[in-house]
């Protein structure tokens, strides 16, 4: 009975893994930690009966414990204590942020396997992560639907990596992008996933993201990764092999296939997901990515390219614009031109340490909030 830890399971994907889990009596859930949502966190331990958790304050996490009767930790020394259990075989790690970084480093040292939905941890310390790649398992569709097309295939007979992008919600958007509202951003056309992932989907950040996670995780320079808008979200990635045919995974926008597939590597269940009607699918279609309308992926492919301390300033910025986004304090297209401000404070250094990143992760922050506070958003008040 594999013992299973899930690191932010009150999240999206937290919340779709214990839903998961209930499909797989054999797989037992060990441990469970969240942020400040206490109370959904009661709940899943009532029901899935873990033997310890973990949340973010001290005082909630007391209180819990008395309550419930198990051990309940908190901070981020307790979420790197979950992660290494002993007793515990896999590690979802489905937080948002680079607080996700610390306990899979400590997971994977520890010798556990990881099915990562975090992007940060490779974003911003895929240097750290490549001794330990054999352990990782994405979540991600995208990369998940990679790990289909490779699988079983030899890494010099792939000659590129393509990653699909839905486009957003304004791919098609009428007007101009700086009169973008947060309820627009956040009406996602084809997925439900978490305010901050939405904002970056509509952004195409994520997908930045995605890039530079696919450059550590198949170890693909980032002039052989591409990227092409699929508004229909059914072809999830594809490869390109070198006599110029493609590899593609297609499947339903439902984030427990990829869930599964990684708890349950390399076999391949029965999942409780519809499968896919491809009659229904209907016309699949693919555009190129405007650029100069999204440029906060080309923003990604810069940092990632130059690497050192430009992808935590990246994902940084990018962490604080988007929840001033969310907060009405600066508008849509403030959010690359924030980050590109801040990219621009830091240089393509050496690869940093841990606690180099962090550092650099913090300064990045500052020097965001700052951007806020001076005023230079072009929102209009």
């Amino acid at each position: 009975m594999p013992n299973v830890v899930v690191l932010g399971s009150t999240g999206s994907i937290g919340t779709q893994t214990l839903q998961v889990m209930k499909h797989l009596p054999e797989f037992r859930v060990l441990a469970l930690s969240a942020g400040r949502n206490t109370d959904l966190l009661r709940t899943q331990i009532e029901e899935h009966k873990p033997r310890r958790a973990a949340v973010l304050d001290k005082d909630a996490a007391q209180a819990l414990g008395q309550e419930l009767g198990i051990p309940v930790g908190f901070g981020s020394d307790a979420l790197c204590e979950l992660a290494t259990l002993p007793e515990a075989d896999i590690i979802v790690v489905a937080l948002v942020g680079a607080a996700g970084v610390k306990p899979t480093l400590a997971a994977l040292k520890a010798g556990k396997r990881v099915a990562l939905a975090n992007k940060e941890t490779l974003v911003i310390a895929g240097h750290l992560i490549e001794d330990y790649l054999s352990q990782i398992i994405p979540i991600d569709s995208e990369h998940s639907a990679l790990w289909h097309c490779f699988y079983g295939r030899e890494r010099e007979h792939v000659d590129r990596i393509v990653l699909t992008a839905s486009g957003g919600p304004f791919r098609n958007y009428p007007r101009s992008l700086e009169e973008v509202s947060v309820e627009e951003a956040l009406r996602h056309p084809n997925w439900d996933m978490g305010g901050k992932i939405t904002i970056d989907s509509a952004t195409l950040m994520n997908k930045g993201l995605e890039v530079i996670e696919a450059h550590w995780l198949f170890d693909f320079p980032y002039d052989k990764i591409d990227v092409v808008v699929h508004p229909q979200s059914i072809v999830h990635s594809l490869i390109r092999l070198n006599d110029g045919s493609y590899i593609a995974q297609l499947g339903p926008t439902d984030m427990r296939i990829p869930i599964q597939y990684a708890l349950t590597y390399p076999e391949v269940l029965v999942s409780p997901v519809e499968p896919l009607d491809l009659v229904q699918a209907g016309t699949l279609t693919f555009e190129a990515v405007n650029h100069e309308r999204f440029p906060c992926l080309s923003l990604a492919y810069a940092a990632g390219e130059a690497g050192g301390e430009l992808p935590a300033a990246l994902n940084a910025a990018n962490e604080v614009a988007v929840e001033m986004f969310l907060a009405g304090r600066i508008g849509f297209m403030d959010i690359p031109r924030l980050v590109e401000d801040v990219m621009g404070r830091f240089a393509g250094k050496s690869f940093l340490s841990l606690e180099q990143i962090l550092e650099v992760d913090g300064c990045a922050r500052q020097l965001a909030r700052e951007w806020v506070s001076s005023g230079k958003s072009t929102l209009k008040r």
